[in-house]
């Protein structure tokens, strides 16, 4: 076993602090990887606090992992010491399940291993996550990192990236697509870039005026402000995709009008209570409203190939992991310009 630095919650009521994490010793499949940076997602918050219910603490959050190999088990086959890698939202599943035969891991029918506030697939050893400095995973879940990316900037590829790039390679987004983007944060602001170089117009929605220069910046095409109740008007029907990343309560309805006929609208965002959907919202029109969690493993590794052919990373702000629970209030205020990123170098000092 090996002892490492982290920083854990001890309950949901308290800051996050100092803590030690032993780690496994590598085993002939595992690859034990020194972590560079974190990034630092909104669920993490949410389990932290323990919004979402059945948190596990002490808990060690981060699934925003990129590192360089330290050590690669002796029957490890794709990396070797010294290779740029991430870790995401998992660390192993069954791997006979359906959904695991046809690479939707997140899906796995017996619980996929959570890379924290979790258990390995022994369901009895306890996953501890990213804000750390080292970590040892299962080859299978590492991922292969582009040497030409950011590896910063790459961290929050590993969740926000996949969880936008899925759908819309899932939903077939292509060059022409009109395609709307509610929200831009931390996911809207990678659903526009990824959007943008697939040759769609993307047209950012949002109630901060504000954040139009960012969005064209991004890749934006155009911009609507979404507290104006005219903007709904005058682009019904006008989308042939929308990608809707709020967390926060908002009306589906109105979003939906904003479809073509036989289109789609994909919740990336969780709002905490339920919303209501009229029938007629998707009737009048044979549309479609659908959800997206992720991506299992060879989709997540396509989008890193991908990000990496494109250039593409995450705008980020890079902190010292003492900066923590100040970054929780940002996050929470609005305050990141889109994600923040742990240097887990800090975790030394």
């Amino acid at each position: 076993m090996r002892k490492v630095s982290a920083y854990a919650a001890a309950d949901s009521k308290s800051p996050l602090a100092p803590f030690v994490v032993e780690r496994r010793d590598p085993g002939p499949h595992d690859v034990s990887i020194d972590i560079l940076f974190c990034g630092i997602c909104h669920s993490d918050i949410h389990q932290v606090r323990d919004e979402w219910g059945g948190s596990l603490f002490p808990m060690v959050p981060g699934h925003e992992i990129v590192g360089r190999v330290r050590e690669a088990g002796a029957r490890v086959k794709r990396f070797r010491k010294g290779d740029l890698v991430g870790v995401g939202c998992m660390v192993d599943s069954c791997r006979e399940c359906d959904p695991c035969r046809r690479d939707l891991e997140q899906f796995c029918e017996k619980g996929a291993a959570f890379t924290y506030n979790g258990t390995e697939m022994d369901r009895t050893t306890r996953t501890y996550g990213g804000y750390s400095s080292a970590v040892v995973v299962d080859e299978r879940f590492v991922l292969k990192v582009p040497e030409n990316l950011d590896p910063a900037g790459a961290a929050p590829l590993l969740c926000a990236g996949i969880t936008t790039y899925s759908p819309l390679r899932r939903f077939g987004c292509k060059e022409g697509d009109r395609v709307g983007v509610v929200g831009l944060g931390g996911l809207g602001h990678m659903a526009v870039k990824l959007a943008a170089s697939m040759g769609a117009e993307v047209t950012l929605f949002s109630t901060s005026k504000s954040k139009e220069a960012d969005g064209r910046r991004l890749g934006a095409a155009a911009f609507a402000l979404s507290t104006d109740d005219s903007v709904f008007e005058r682009l019904a029907g006008r989308f042939d995709f929308l990608i809707d990343t709020i967390s926060a309560p908002h009306d589906y309805n109105r979003c939906l009008a904003l479809l073509k006929p036989e289109r789609t609208m994909v919740l990336v965002g969780a709002p905490p209570q339920p919303a209501p959907v009229s029938a007629f919202s998707l009737i009048g029109g044979n549309k479609r409203l659908a959800g997206s969690l992720i991506g299992g493993i060879a989709e997540t590794q396509e989008m890193l190939d991908y990000c990496g052919a494109k250039g593409i990373v995450s705008d980020v702000e890079v902190i010292p992991v003492q900066g923590v629970n100040e970054a929780y209030e940002r996050v929470l205020s609005g305050d990141v310009r889109y994600r923040f990123v742990i240097d887990a170098s800090s975790l030394k000092g």
